[in-house]
């Protein structure tokens, strides 16, 4: 969320709501409200006040200056024209809009208006403005068709307000959750799986499942990459790794281990297993990395086992590594089963 798009939403609000201001101030004319259409003049200039907030970036005191007199005009013509109209319906949606707001200004790491006062203060006047109209009746008596067309419209303006922040507020969680489960779980260089998820994934296997494939590949001759060309060079080497793995392994789930080392788990059986691997194992060593104008050859070595009855998680790992170290130690670049 930037604040230049906050800034633009807060604009649009501003000019709804003033539209609303206007339109009001007619209806009230029309049904000889004065006191309501002398009202409607400072409440119009709130808002047209609001525009030089919003742009010179004082956003938390026009949140504040508004919400303030948003609760103010719904107390008057609540007292002015009862429950009829359904004035006082506004306080259900800005007591959770309070809180979506200060939600926002935590995302936007801006000093923001704390939503529990100011909610009490909405509530406060709601009890009083409404208890004055229980106890003493609306100060102005007018036509019950109009306040029941007043009452809906008011009550649909509610529930959308309601509706959209919710919505909003339920999408931005949302949001969040997905990214703090992608820093948890992505290794953030080659956006491979990290070594916590895949260990969560193997240990959610079935136990006894025997399956499954487990790979565990390793880049040849890391450490003189980056001795040679440098650390950005061995990371674009680990980024293209990565990316030909993903190509290449569909279906599997692909971790970045450690370092240069990376564990691949497969659906896939022994042949077809083997042939991935090793179609995998073809296409790196045939696609030389280009970085500030230098080719580097690279190449991978690959271990692969299946998970014997009864082995455990721990077990399986370190059997694949083994094959992945007889492979180093017995040429390179090849893949053992």
């Amino acid at each position: 969320m930037e604040y230049s798009t906050v800034k633009k939403f807060a604009a649009v609000v501003n000019t709804v709501i003033l539209a609303l201001v206007l339109g009001l101030m007619y209806f009230f004319h029309m049904c000889d409200v004065s006191f309501l259409v002398y009202f409607s003049i400072p409440t119009a200039l709130v808002y047209v006040i609001g525009y030089v907030l919003i742009h010179k970036n004082h956003l938390t005191l026009y949140v504040t200056f508004i919400y303030m007199w948003i609760t103010l005009y719904m107390g008057v013509t609540t007292v002015c024209l009862g429950y009829g109209y359904g004035f006082h319906l506004y306080c259900f949606s800005m007591i959770p809009i309070t809180f979506v707001t200060e939600y926002m200004s935590y995302r936007l790491k801006t000093r923001g208006m704390k939503a529990a006062p100011a909610s009490l203060f909405i509530g406060l006047t709601y009890i009083i403005c409404t208890g004055y109209v229980s106890y003493f009746g609306p100060i102005y008596e007018r036509d019950q068709k109009i306040a029941a067309f007043f009452w809906i419209f008011n009550a649909l303006i509610v529930l959308s307000f309601l509706i959209y922040y919710s919505n909003y507020l339920i999408r931005t969680i949302i949001s969040s959750e997905e990214q703090l489960r992608e820093i948890a779980h992505i290794d953030r260089l080659t956006r491979l799986y990290n070594r916590h998820y895949m260990l969560s994934c193997l240990e959610a296997l079935p136990e006894g499942a025997t399956d499954r494939m487990l790979a565990m590949a390793d880049i040849d001759n890391f450490k003189k990459i980056n001795d040679t060309y440098g650390h950005n060079a061995g990371d674009e080497v680990l980024k293209t790794v990565s990316d030909i793995m993903k190509s290449e392994c569909r279906g599997c789930e692909i971790a970045r281990w450690g370092g240069e080392e990376f564990l691949i788990l497969s659906p896939e059986g022994v042949s077809a297993g083997r042939e991935m691997l090793e179609n995998m194992r073809r296409c790196i060593e045939k696609k030389p990395v280009e970085v500030d104008g230098q080719t580097i050859n690279v190449t991978v070595t690959v271990g692969m086992g299946f998970r014997k009855s009864g082995q455990n998680i721990d077990s399986w790992i370190q059997s694949v590594d083994e094959k992945l170290y007889y492979g180093k130690n017995n040429g390179k670049n090849r893949v053992i089963d």
